[in-house]
């Protein structure tokens, strides 16, 4: 059988063919746009909360006597449709304010546009590109735990990140009954109320009437290990989430994923949880050293001061970062988690 070969499109025609392409979705007519606020994301779909109704609204199909009922889907508030997106519009995600239509014969709908972002919470994918994680975030919640064992390098690089994004950070040590006296972890919470961050002890079977009171109001996205209990917490804060569960690796002691996409849930009057995809490492390599150093600011404040300009902060004898060690100024573990996430945005940019 001869194989048929695919013909090869010229610049100019693929130019015209993507101006035809636009110029249809810009044929939609916008005048009757609804709001809308994007729960989940599913590939190419996703998941609009109606935030507004149309006036008037479509009236359902009158069906004769002994015909077969039609498929129909009232558009009220809080109804949740599967939408596709314009494809002249950026990137979506979870959080996003949105315009958009519904068709109630179908149950679908159509977003055409996207409302100006207060804040975006991004990552490196594994293709070493900047990936949306959620939008419009006012809070972000790093949960950690004494089991699986805290990553202090992990939570460094969630305050890296909240830092870039601008976005308050709240430490919550979760799985409270499971501490130990003179427990480790306790010793973390305080060092980083210390420098300065917010922070609350629970457990999502106990009493979590100061992490309800702090989160009222807010949007916001929890973040941590995987195996921490966000995904607990949440089912906690709001008992209809729905949010699966599920329990250490006894083989591992690590956490085993069990939210695949990030999902926001409408939590009290005016605020709303998001629970992303836990992960185990978050890179950096994206951001410059003036970005890496917005999450240290006990170490910014002796930036500077060291004897040589290029002073490397390991070796050199006087150095402001380790005078500051010694005088108890700065942690150990912080001036290495600083070093470390520098050298990797070095190595980075030296390989791009």
């Amino acid at each position: 059988m001869a194989l048929i070969r695919k013909r090869r499109l010229t610049e100019q025609q693929q130019r015209r063919i993507d101006k035809q392409h636009k110029a249809r979705q810009e044929e939609i007519e916008t005048s009757h746009d609804l709001e809308g606020l994007v729960v989940q994301h599913y590939g190419r779909q996703l998941e609009v909360q109606a935030l507004s109704v149309p006036e008037p609204h479509p009236e359902k199909p009158i069906v004769a006597e002994g015909e077969p009922e039609p498929f129909w889907k009232p558009i009220a508030i809080g109804s949740v449709w599967r939408c596709h997106a314009r494809t002249n519009l950026e990137l979506l995600v979870t959080g996003d304010r949105v315009k958009w239509q519904a068709d109630p014969n179908t149950g679908l709908g159509i977003i055409t546009a996207i409302h100006p972002r207060q804040s975006l919470l991004t990552r490196p994918d594994r293709y070493h590109k900047v990936k949306p994680v959620a939008a419009n975030i006012s809070l972000i919640v790093i949960v950690f735990a004494p089991l699986p064992e805290p990553a202090p390098s992990l939570i460094d690089r969630y305050l890296v990140a909240c830092a870039d994004a601008n976005i308050p950070a709240l430490l919550v040590l979760n799985k409270s009954d499971l501490l130990q006296e003179h427990d480790p972890i306790l010793t973390l919470l305080d060092e980083y109320k210390t420098l300065g961050y917010e922070s609350l002890i629970c457990q999502a079977k106990g009493d979590l009437s100061a992490l309800h009171e702090r989160l009222d109001g807010e949007t916001v996205a929890f973040v941590g290990q995987s195996g921490v209990g966000k995904s607990s917490l949440i089912n906690a804060i709001v008992p209809d989430a729905e949010q699966k569960t599920n329990i250490i690796s006894e083989n591992s002691a690590l956490g085993q994923h069990t939210t695949t996409s990030t999902r926001l849930i409408s939590f009290g009057q005016n605020g709303a949880l998001i629970d992303s995809p836990g992960i185990r490492e978050f890179g950096l390599w994206h951001l410059n050293a003036d970005k890496i150093r917005e999450g240290f600011p006990e170490i910014a404040s002796h930036l500077g001061h060291c004897q040589f300009r290029n002073c490397t902060h390991t070796h050199e004898k006087q150095c402001a970062l380790k005078n500051a060690v010694v005088a108890g100024e700065i942690l150990p573990r912080r001036l290495e988690s600083y070093l470390r996430l520098n050298e990797e945005i070095q190595d980075a940019q030296q390989k791009s």
